[in-house]
Parts: structure tokens; C-alpha cells; sequence
């Protein structure tokens, strides 16, 4: 990475750091942990930035696993699970509200006795059991939702500029070509420039949501200075996905965000008849475009084509390897060893290792069973989130958004792996938090006198 990066890097990170302060608001030291998590999730493995991640066949690089990035992420779950031993009563009271996230986190384990590839399996299960302990992290914090707060505006923060800036100052790393189409591919902090849309989408909603609630603070120089680097990042999270042409990201990004704003309106937000409404219209609107509109006109506009861009091609090739539909191959099993391989010869080209269908992914992993667990919980995940919206519409509305954003973006990309940015995102939004975890000043700073009262007899779901 060039010094003129680094320097430009630092300074705009300090000067984003020192215009969203809210000195009179207190977290824990310990939300570091989820953020440094996030960071890389959204980014790019340890040992990738340490240039230790060396090549090989590319299949083989599906099942090794590096000792770097084993001890980086070991060593953040390890530091978090210490931090919830401190939160023990916290964290038996997230769980008993939360069964379903348990029982699809538990069929995931055991789908591993049936894999063809268990031990990479364990691996990739207890990697996905740390994005759940950094969730914990952030929602037993004494101050849940100033710490939610200040966990999308940390990792925004740092992820987004430094994207920008690789991509203008420093190509070598922020953009990648490819030989066989002949296109350079902006990618950012990212490996590949779809993880590159999904890092700015999910931070763009973070920051759409900063830029509302900052709005309601109405105090003075305090609402300018948040809404001047809130309003920074969501205009460069627009500007990287339009450079990376991530179509979905987009679509995501201004389909959730524009429910998002309309849950603003209390006639919205507190009467659950218009919310449903709102929702199903946001994701009738997408499924017409991919799977109904014949014609192919929304796509078009997209700059997009029936195909799906090739999605099509790879649906038809792992439905056709047929894998066992009530169980699947195991927990993140299918895209290894030989069906990798023969993936890539039906559909005539390289480098595919998802479905491109959140739903299909789920599918061809663990069946009908581990698909209808997951639907259970978005279920559950959206009841929680409609009642957060009608209960403190500040963190309500930001689950639906979340919501809509993941039913969406997973028609077309995978995005339900306990790994992905928008994964941890969901989850973090939908899941309930019981009142004996929250803090008498678990509320916005901004809230009047009365409504505070109010909050503290009614807030029962935070997310």
C-alpha cells in the first residue's frame, strides 16, 4: 500500500472519527472486538493483506485454510467469549429468546456428519459460531443500541475510504483484471467486486440509518457535524458500487433504503397491516424483475440480461448434480472437491464457488430441512423486527430495512452464510433482546423526557 494512501487514510478516518463523537455516550472498550470481526469479513482475510496467502490450484484453495488467518480469528472469539463470560446472566437471557437462530445454528453442526469434507466443514461452522459471539458482544454492551450505532459507523468508517482510495491512488491492489474478458474490475478492500457492492450496501444502509437518526437529534452544531460524515459515507458507498457495477447491491441499497425512510412515518411504522404492505411491495418488485418480467425490461435497465448475468447457467448446473434434497451435502459442502470441478465444466468457465442464490445455496448444502429452518427464522426474525419498529421505531427501522435488504439481495447472490457481512448484519437486527439486557440508557440521546418513560415500559425488543 503506497505511503500517500496511508497518510490520505488516516486523516480522513480521523477527521470521520472526530465529527461523529458523542463524548456523553458510553461503550464498551470490548465493541472493538465485533468491528476488528466485521473488518475483516468486509474486506479481505489477514494473511491476503500480509501478501502470506500464496496461490496453487484454485480448488485447493476452497479446502486449505491458513494458519495466520486461523490464529486472527481465533484469537478475536477467543477475546470475545471472555468478554460474555463477564455477561453470563446477558447472554442465557439472548438465548432463551432466540430459539430458532439455535436450532438452525445446531442443524448446521450436525448437517457436518454427513459431509464429504467434515473437517473443513467444523472449521468454516466454528468461524461461523464467532460472527454469533460478536453479536453477542455488541447487544449485551450496557448501551445496546448506541454500541449498534457506533459498530456501523466504526467499521463505514474505516472500510469505505480506504476502498476509495485504493481504487484512485493505489489500482495494484484496489482493482483487479481479468485476462480472459479483457475488464478491470474494481474491487477496494474486497477480492472480488460483488463483495465489494455487499460491503458498501450493507454499510450504506448503516449510514442511511446514522444520517436518520442524527437528523431527529435536533441539537445543534452536535446534528451537523453526524450528519456531515454520516452523509460522507453513504455518498461514497454510492459512488463504490456504481464503480464496482454491482446491480444487486444497488438495487438492495435503494429498494431497503427507501423503506427504511417511509418507516420514518408513524402512520408507516406503528400500524403493522401498512408495514406488511410496504415490505411485500419491496420484494414483489424485485422477484417480478428476475423471475416474472418476461420481457426483461428492469433488467435491461439494470444493464443486465434475462440470464441474470450467467446466474441461470450455474442454478440449472448444481440442481443438476442433484443433491440429496431433504439434507443436503452438508453445512458449506457442496462447493468442494469434485463438484466444484464439474460445476465449472457444465456451465464452461471457472472460478464459481456459490450458487448465486441465497435460498438454492442453503438448499443444495442441507436440503429441504436446513432451508425450511432458515425460512422459520426470517419469520421470526421479521415478527421481531415489526415489533421493534412499532415499540422504538429508531432500531426498528432498521431491522426492516435489514430484512428486506437480505430477502432481496439473496434472490440472486448467497448471502445467508454466517460469514457474509450481510449475514451478521441480519442477525444482529432481527434477533431479540430481552428487557433484563437492556440499560436505562439503551435509548437515543435525542428522545424528549416523556418518551423516555414511555420507552423504558415498551421497549422490550431493542432490534
Amino acid at each position: 500500500m503506497s505511503p500517500i494512501v496511508v497518510i490520505l487514510f488516516a486523516i480522513i478516518v480521523a477527521a470521520l472519527f472526530y465529527l461523529a463523537r458523542t463524548p456523553e455516550r458510553h461503550t464498551s472498550m470490548a465493541l472493538w472486538l465485533p468491528v476488528a470481526w466485521m473488518l475483516i469479513v468486509g474486506s479481505r482475510e489477514v494473511s491476503v493483506w500480509l501478501h502470506a496467502s500464496h496461490g496453487g490450484k484454485v480448488a485447493a484453495r476452497y479446502t486449505e485454510g491458513n494458519p495466520i488467518d486461523a490464529a486472527a480469528y481465533g484469537a478475536l472469539m477467543l477475546a470475545g467469549l471472555l468478554v460474555l463470560n463477564f455477561r453470563s446472566r446477558k447472554v442465557a437471557g439472548f438465548f432463551s429468546k432466540n430459539g430458532a437462530l439455535l436450532v438452525f445454528v445446531a442443524f448446521c453442526l450436525i448437517s457436518i456428519l454427513w459431509s464429504d469434507f467434515p473437517f473443513v466443514a467444523l472449521k468454516r461452522w466454528v468461524k461461523g459460531i464467532g460472527s454469533i459471539v460478536m453479536i453477542l458482544v455488541i447487544l449485551t454492551d450496557s448501551e445496546p443500541l448506541e454500541a449498534t450505532k457506533r459498530f456501523f459507523a466504526r467499521v463505514a468508517f474505516i472500510l469505505l475510504p480506504l476502498s476509495a482510495l485504493l481504487i484512485l491512488l493505489d489500482p495494484g491492489l484496489g482493482s483487479e483484471y481479468d485476462p480472459v474478458t479483457g475488464v478491470t474490475y474494481f474491487i477496494g478492500v474486497t477480492t472480488q467486486k460483488n463483495a465489494l457492492g455487499l460491503t458498501s450496501m450493507v454499510c450504506g444502509l448503516g449510514a442511511l440509518w446514522l444520517i436518520l437518526c442524527a437528523y431527529e437529534e435536533r441539537r445543534g452544531r452536535e446534528r451537523v457535524r453526524h450528519l456531515i460524515a454520516y452523509v460522507t459515507i453513504l455518498l461514497t458507498a454510492l459512488w463504490l458500487i456504481q464503480k464496482c457495477d454491482s446491480m444487486t447491491s444497488f438495487s438492495c441499497l435503494v429498494i431497503a433504503g427507501a423503506v427504511m425512510v417511509v418507516t420514518t412515518n408513524p402512520w408507516v411504522s406503528q400500524h403493522s397491516k401498512n408495514v406488511h404492505l410496504l415490505v411485500a411491495g419491496a420484494v414483489a418488485v424485485a422477484v417480478f424483475a428476475a423471475f416474472i418480467d418476461e420481457s426483461g425490461g428492469l433488467l435491461h435497465m439494470l444493464g443486465r440480461n434475462a440470464t441474470l448475468t450467467g446466474r441461470t447457467d450455474i442454478w440449472k448446473a448444481v440442481l443438476f448434480l442433484d443433491p440429496n434434497p431433504f439434507f443436503g451435502t452438508g453445512y458449506e459442502s457442496f462447493w468442494l472437491g469434485n463438484r466444484l470441478q464439474r460445476v465449472w465444466e457444465i456451465i464452461g468457465y471457472r472460478g464459481v464457488a456459490e450458487a448465486h442464490n441465497g435460498y438454492l445455496e442453503t438448499y443444495i448444502n442441507m436440503g429441504w430441512v436446513g432451508l425450511s429452518m432458515l425460512l422459520v427464522l426470517l419469520a421470526s426474525g421479521y415478527r421481531h423486527a415489526v415489533a421493534a419498529l412499532r415499540n422504538n421505531p429508531y432500531s426498528g427501522r432498521l431491522s426492516i430495512a435489514f430484512f428486506t435488504a437480505s430477502v432481496i439481495y439473496n434472490l440472486s447472490e448467497a448471502g445467508f452464510k454466517m460469514m457474509s457481512p450481510l449475514w451478521i448484519a441480519l442477525i444482529l437486527e432481527i434477533t431479540v433482546v430481552p428487557a433484563v439486557l437492556l440499560h436505562q440508557n439503551s435509548r437515543p440521546a435525542f428522545e424528549a423526557p416523556v418518551a423516555r418513560e414511555k420507552t423504558s415500559r415498551q421497549f422490550r425488543v431493542l432490534q
